[in-house]
């Protein structure tokens, strides 16, 4: 209870009670709350029955519920505003409980304590300031103080770090995600790549089928004629542009050369085209098969 957000604090004189409706040491009857007396339970002269809070003396913490009224007279004068359960009280002095005089050892009866409501009770009573026994004209104001600071910062804390988790958590989802969306976006392209590889451009494997295109052998797979004549011929007509290439000499063609040097006359640097002759040289054999 000591962890939920306190909505009223104060500093009281208390005292212990235990009443039972067993009539001994001033025993007054069973609480008024309709709960059976036990540790735990408190009474207040004006707080609604119910209401939930916890005390600290000397440092500990002491959760409650107010289930009784009471302290009557000793609260006259804002004096004692604070019933504490026989039980609880004794754990409070470091003394024990005697259940048959229903008095706590040590003769100390008495105990200045600090009190936090947590939540207010829907029983009869009056929330605020605590009064007198049958006195609500008698608000004793003095037994109310400003919440400390620690204990208004407490829930903020948790809230910011329940936020800060949840951020995280979001913050490693959204990087996950964007790590599968780049991987898939990687695995397409490389797919794209390769799809690309083997239907478009012209690959070493192609350029070299594409000889082919003479068609040397036929659709059973047998040497033709044609393919005999191309292979006899090839090897005698590249022969002949060889030489041709290499002993032709630069100069002139017969005849003069025309005022813009172009035409039959025009001079020539005696260099052709080897690849563009071969060129033509096989697509007249493809023409011709």
């Amino acid at each position: 209870m000591s962890n939920e957000t306190p909505i009223q604090h104060g500093e009281v004189t208390a005292t212990y009670f235990w009443d039972d409706g067993s009539g001994i040491n001033g025993d007054t009857g069973a609480p008024a709350g309709g709960e059976p007396m036990q540790k735990g339970l408190f009474s207040s002269p004006s707080w609604p029955l119910g209401t939930e809070g916890y005390i600290v003396y000397e440092g500990e913490e002491y959760e409650f519920f107010i289930g009784d009224r009471g302290p009557g007279e000793p609260s006259a004068d804002c004096d004692v505003l604070l019933d504490i359960d026989g039980k609880t009280f004794a754990d409070m002095m470091g003394t024990s409980f005697d259940e048959n005089s229903l008095t706590v050892g040590g003769g100390n009866g008495h105990a200045e304590v600090e009190y936090y409501i947590t939540e207010w009770g829907d029983g009869n009573g009056t929330e605020g300031a605590p009064h007198p026994f049958q006195e609500p004209g008698n608000k004793c104001e003095d037994a109310v103080s400003p919440l400390p600071e620690e204990k208004t910062e407490e829930e903020p804390k948790e809230e910011t770090a329940k936020e800060t988790s949840e951020d995280g958590a979001d913050q490693a989802a959204k990087e996950e995600e964007q790590a599968k969306e780049q991987e898939q976006s990687e695995d397409a392209a490389a797919a794209e790549g390769q799809d690309g590889n083997g239907d478009g451009g012209v690959t070493a494997e192609t350029a070299a089928n594409d000889l082919s295109g003479a068609e040397l052998t036929g659709a059973d797979g047998v040497m033709s004629g044609t393919g005999l004549l191309t292979l006899a011929i090839i090897p005698a007509i590249l022969i002949a542009l060889f030489f041709a290439w290499t002993r032709r000499p630069a100069g002139q063609h017969a005849g003069a050369a025309d005022g813009e040097g172009k035409g039959l006359m025009a001079e020539s640097d005696g260099r052709h085209s080897l690849g563009s002759t071969l060129s033509t040289l096989f697509d007249k054999l493809r023409g011709n098969k």
